[in-house]
């Protein structure tokens, strides 16, 4: 009679687990708010100066990249034989351990440059937003940008519960002005050049637009710590509610980061997106400074502000995460004094950046981009064909598509290089 009680009950509540309840809910937004950043807020300016059809077959990519290439690295995740494994002890799992240190310093570079282009935008947003919509005088950088990096992390430092807590107050409204916003700039729209550009030239600028497309979609730095989680939480289920999850996360992305990405480029021209990358800024913070509209003078630095601090608490916790990771494998040190070393050189380093101020445009196109292709699009599918728990994915469509993806997105890296 007790068997019977306790299977009904497992019954029970493996019923209400595989539903949709308010812990996914939390992730997805987590999820969407880890993307949501700079990455978002540049990408009008650099397909903008790009111009109209390579927006147009972008947009039509931008879906099964995200989607396919996210839950390719879920599944590598997961793959491994241990419980807790993170993403280190995957890699090494599945590519030996010194194969595995490589990977695992390429997932540690894939996500630290992130950090340091967020300690950049926000300190340029709230900088512009004093000196513009506030009429003062531009304040010390260095005290600016220590100010605002240091809360940052002292957010991160509080736990996960914190974390997502922190993500909830901010994904709210970030989803709520960035839709309102993008509405709002429908009158604003210009008729676009129709005029199909040369084959040649718009092949380039398609193909050396990926990498910022891979990196302002990508929310890769959180995917370690999110299936994990999933782990904890749904047991054998973990890999199908953490894709039901990315999937939810990669449709959201695409309806309002596309919506508000067109209703920039629409409402600006190609010299004025010159101007703002000029201007190193987000193009909200751009739309402020050149109109007389209130409205987006108040809204469109608020919501940068809010874009790249939830983003930056999602990428700070898988830097985190993969530096833990590498320095414990690596030292004698424990984990505990590894997170403080850890946490104090990202603090500096991301100050320190904040002040010098380098192009963000350049930092995704060169770096950012086309190192997180080789972790979230590349990395996987090899894997695919390595190890036996994916074997089953061998030969998909899907799998041909996202290393095709991830290659074209280094060669763009290695072509800027040499070019």
């Amino acid at each position: 009679m007790n068997s019977s009680t306790d299977a009904a009950q497992f019954d029970a509540v493996t019923t209400s687990k595989s539903k949709w309840n308010f812990h996914d809910t939390q992730w997805v937004l987590s999820l969407f708010g880890t993307a949501v950043g700079a990455g978002i807020l540049f990408l009008p300016i650099n397909i903008g100066i790009g111009g109209f059809w390579p927006l147009i077959i972008l947009a039509c990519l931008a879906l099964p990249m995200t989607f396919l290439a996210h839950r390719g690295l879920a599944r590598f995740v997961l793959s491994s034989k241990s419980k807790d494994a993170d993403f280190t002890d995957v890699v090494e799992e599945h590519f030996g351990v010194n194969a595995g240190r490589l990977i695992s310093l390429l997932y540690f570079l894939s996500i630290f440059p992130i950090l340091l282009i967020y300690g950049v935008g926000l300190t340029n947003t709230v900088d512009s937003f004093i000196v513009n919509q506030l009429g003062m005088e531009a304040p010390s950088r260095v005290l600016l940008s220590g100010v605002l990096v240091a809360s940052m992390i002292s957010l991160m430092l509080g736990g996960e519960r914190l974390m997502l807590r922190a993500f909830a107050i901010l994904v709210y409204p970030l989803v709520g002005i960035l839709l309102f916003l993008s509405l709002y700039l429908i009158p604003s729209w210009q008729v676009p050049n129709m005029a199909f550009p040369e084959f040649v030239g718009f092949s380039k600028t398609l193909w050396l637009s990926i990498p910022i497309i891979v990196f302002s979609f990508s929310h890769a730095a959180a995917i370690s710590s999110f299936v994990n989680v999933q782990r904890g939480h749904y047991g054998k289920q973990a890999t199908a509610k953490s894709e039901a999850i990315l999937k939810r996360t990669s449709l959201l992305l695409i309806v309002f980061v596309l919506l508000f990405v067109f209703s920039c480029v629409l409402s600006l021209t190609p010299e004025q997106m010159l101007q703002a990358k000029a201007q190193n800024v987000s193009v909200l913070s751009y739309l402020a400074n050149v109109t007389d509209n209130s409205f987006i003078a108040t809204f469109g630095p608020l919501v940068a502000f809010i874009a790249i601090t939830s983003s930056f608490l999602g990428h700070f916790l898988g830097a985190r995460e993969s530096f833990n990771g590498l320095v414990t494998k690596q030292t004698s040190l424990s984990l505990k004094n590894a997170d403080k070393i850890g946490v104090a050189i990202m603090f500096f380093a991301i100050w320190f950046c904040a002040v010098k101020n380098p192009s963000i445009l350049d930092m995704m196109d060169q770096l950012s981009g086309p190192i997180i292709a080789m972790i979230l699009f590349i990395m996987p599918m090899i894997a695919v064909y390595k190890v036996p728990a994916l074997q089953k994915y061998r030969g998909r469509f899907s799998t041909l598509f996202v290393l095709a993806v991830g290659l074209l997105a280094v060669a763009a890296l290695i072509y800027g290089f040499v070019a």
